[in-house]
């Protein structure tokens, strides 16, 4: 039947296009994901988030729980508020024993011990990166950890050992500062119009 065979026909070309499609779709991704500089990416970020909830437990259930034995503390960092506004089971000997229980009661509260411990924490993952950087740096003798100076045209951050601003191109041992005269300045435009007319670069 010449009409049902056309319709196969049909059918089976849609079919192969359709799958070329999915293998071109999939060949696609995967060029994408296995590229060395996705794959670096990925695995940076999942070794600094293990690395950071590391640092991160080491500071509060390590460094902070030790701090908080000193006398004038007398309670874990996390649990140092102060009441600004009492909620309606406040009570007046004692206050409130947590600071989840005076959020419960609606009270409004200044909850510095969670902010002092959170800026603990940063310090104390920063400096831990810090010196992790120096001992790459130290075992590899490759430099990750640049110090950077502000350039004195554009004031941007720029790195020390540069010798032009990669901003505005200008050059770092002072010679920007050196006075031109005239007859210089028109020699050197001179020069760069005869090299653009004679063709070189």
């Amino acid at each position: 039947m010449r009409g049902l065979d056309e319709s196969t026909d049909v059918f089976l070309r849609t079919g192969q296009k359709a799958q070329e499609q999915v293998r071109h779709a999939w060949d696609g991704f995967i060029n994408f994901a296995a590229r060395d500089n996705v794959l670096e990416v990925a695995l940076g970020l999942i070794i600094a988030n293990a690395f950071t909830k590391v640092v991160t437990s080491f500071v509060s259930d390590m460094v902070l729980p030790i701090v908080s034995l000193l006398p004038f503390l007398n309670r874990n960092m996390d649990q140092k508020f102060a009441v600004l506004s009492k909620g309606p089971s406040f009570d007046q000997q004692y206050g409130y024993n947590t600071l989840r229980q005076a959020r419960e009661d609606g009270a409004l509260v200044l909850a510095y011990g969670v902010f002092l411990e959170t800026v603990l924490n940063f310090l104390g993952v920063s400096l831990t990166l810090y010196a992790v950087g120096h001992l790459y740096m130290w075992i590899s003798h490759d430099k990750i950890i640049k110090p950077t100076v502000r350039c004195p045209y554009c004031k941007q951050y720029i790195g020390k050992s540069a010798l032009r601003c990669r901003h505005c191109s200008t050059w770092q041992d002072g010679r920007e500062d050196e006075p031109r005269s005239d007859k210089s300045s028109r020699q050197e435009l001179a020069g760069a119009e005869s090299s653009i007319v004679g063709g070189t670069p």
